[in-house]
Parts: structure tokens; C-alpha cells; sequence
């Protein structure tokens, strides 16, 4: 594998174009039900942040959260949003697998799902 075991993809719904520059951020929940930061990113021009981990990351099973710095991506456009942070929580079963978090944003609503 040559890219994060953990990516993501960030599509601006609002303009029909990748969410570029926009902060990510990737938590592991802990025993007390507390998160940790495992890691920071920034997507690309592409919207995509394939480089989070290193590639040879081996991540325990547990529950996962990618971080969304969705307030400071509108204001660099000098857009209003009701999101400041879009907060995905996930469960990580599967240590073998590729997981990618697409997240299709505008200023006023967001979707995911688990992607591919």
C-alpha cells in the first residue's frame, strides 16, 4: 500500500469542486472514552489527504475519529457556515483493509459515508 491506511476526500458541494487546504485531523478513542490525536493533514488540491499515516502504519481495531476544520476552509472564502468542525467517529475493525472517509460539505450541511 502506498498511502495511509486512513484517507479521506473532501468535495465542495456548494461550488462542484475538491475542498483544497482544508484541515484534518485523526483521533484514536482511548479506555476512558477520551480521544487522542494520532495525526494532522491538510487536503490537497484534489481535496485528498492520502498521506496522513505513514503507508507501514499498523492501527489497532477501536474507534476512530477524523477531525474537519470545515469553519476556517468557508472563511478563507469569506463564506458563513453553520459547521465550524465536521467530527466523523468510526469504528476500525478491520487492520487489513484501506479505510477512506469522504465527506461532501457545503455551508450549511454535510454527508458521509464509507468510501473505497
Amino acid at each position: 500500500m502506498s498511502k495511509s491506511p486512513i484517507t479521506c476526500h473532501v468535495l465542495d458541494s456548494t461550488t462542484g469542486k475538491p475542498a483544497a487546504a482544508v484541515q484534518v485531523e485523526l483521533f484514536l478513542m482511548g479506555g476512558s472514552a477520551e480521544f487522542s490525536s494520532l495525526a494532522q493533514g491538510q487536503t490537497d488540491n484534489d481535496g485528498r489527504c492520502s498521506t496522513l499515516l505513514e503507508p507501514a502504519t499498523k492501527l489497532a481495531s477501536g474507534i476512530y475519529k477524523m477531525k474537519f476544520g470545515t469553519g476556517e476552509y468557508f472563511k478563507a472564502s469569506s463564506k458563513p457556515t453553520f459547521y465550524p468542525y465536521v467530527e466523523i467517529i468510526f469504528n476500525y475493525e478491520d487492520p487489513s483493509s484501506h479505510y477512506h472517509i469522504p465527506l461532501l460539505l457545503s455551508q450549511f450541511s454535510y454527508t458521509t459515508y464509507r468510501g473505497s
